[in-house]
């Protein structure tokens, strides 16, 4: 029988799985990048707080030193998203995704500052596979300094929200968490809407297959796939969490194959990317398991 932490981990990559799936629901969306963000976490919050309302209205109730924590969480994960988009408008998406497979790295060297612990070696080793077998998938053009600047930037805003989740998974609701941060991340991202030029009008400029494709972007991308993965957090680590976030590209990949016939990236570099990043991921699962199996003997 699987334990808790092999379900915990099957259900992270259905979570990835759908964030992946994103970048086709971003694509086929008429909106602008922020625009495109405020309307996410906007309407993603509301389906939350609706969720919150019928099931636990208690939830709602958090103590201030975790207010903090979650308006902390909501403007990391609204810069980065801004930034991500941005960065892919600049850069392209293949030099995005390149620079975000640092991710695992980083959180490998920033998780043991922030909960007091040492350093992991095979964390590092690890991280270094996702890096390398994303390097492969996506060949960049490295002359773009100021989009990988950008990517970069969002890739540790990413890694400091999940770091600020960690804290939060085994003090908040889930659900708590997701909302407050989805609805603090709104506010920002509504406010750098309301400032940017024509952008206020044009986040009003919606069709009807954009208001369809933001529900499910919504509901299911993000309110259920935001809460999944904090409820995930009360047993994975932000490591594990961030090396198992890099095979988000490579489902986007599979994605648009299906969906746009877009095959030019399945050469043998993403078959080998491919099985590094599974290696990396796979090797993880194992020692933080036969790390558990120990602590248990």
């Amino acid at each position: 029988m699987p334990s808790v932490r092999t379900k915990n981990l099957l259900h992270f990559h259905l979570i990835v799985f759908l964030f992946g799936f994103t970048s086709i629901l971003g694509a086929l969306i008429q909106l602008g990048a922020i625009p495109l963000v405020a309307h996410r976490m906007l309407w993603a919050t509301g389906f939350i707080g609706l969720y919150i309302l019928l099931r636990r209205p208690a939830d709602f109730v958090v103590s201030k030193s975790n207010i903090k924590l979650l308006l902390l969480g909501g403007i990391f994960i609204a810069f980065h998203w801004m930034c991500f988009f941005y960065a892919i408008k600049v850069a392209g998406v293949s030099l995005t995704l390149s620079m975000l497979s640092m991710g695992a790295f980083f959180t490998a060297l920033l998780e043991p500052i922030f909960f007091d612990r040492k350093i992991i070696v095979y964390e590092l080793v690890f991280g270094g596979f996702a890096i390398f077998g994303l390097l492969l998938i996506f060949q960049s053009e490295w002359d773009q300094f100021w989009g990988m600047l950008i990517a970069l930037l969002s890739t540790l805003l990413g890694v400091f929200f999940t770091l600020v989740n960690g804290k939060l998974a085994n003090r908040v609701p889930a659900a708590a968490v997701s909302f407050y941060e989805l609805g603090f991340g709104a506010l920002v991202t509504w406010i750098v809407v309301f400032f940017n030029p024509n952008g206020f009008d044009q986040a009003f400029d919606l069709v009807a297959q954009d208001i369809i494709l933001l529900l499910v972007l919504s509901l299911i991308c993000t309110a259920y796939a935001f809460v999944g993965s904090v409820h995930v957090m009360k047993v994975l680590s932000p490591f594990s969490i961030m090396i198992s976030i890099n095979m988000e590209p490579i489902y986007g990949i599979v994605l648009s194959v299906i969906v746009f016939g877009e095959k030019e990236l399945l050469n043998v570099n993403f078959y080998i990317g491919v099985f590094l990043i599974l290696a990396a991921v796979l090797g993880n699962g194992y020692f933080k398991i036969r790390s558990d199996a120990r602590q248990n003997v």
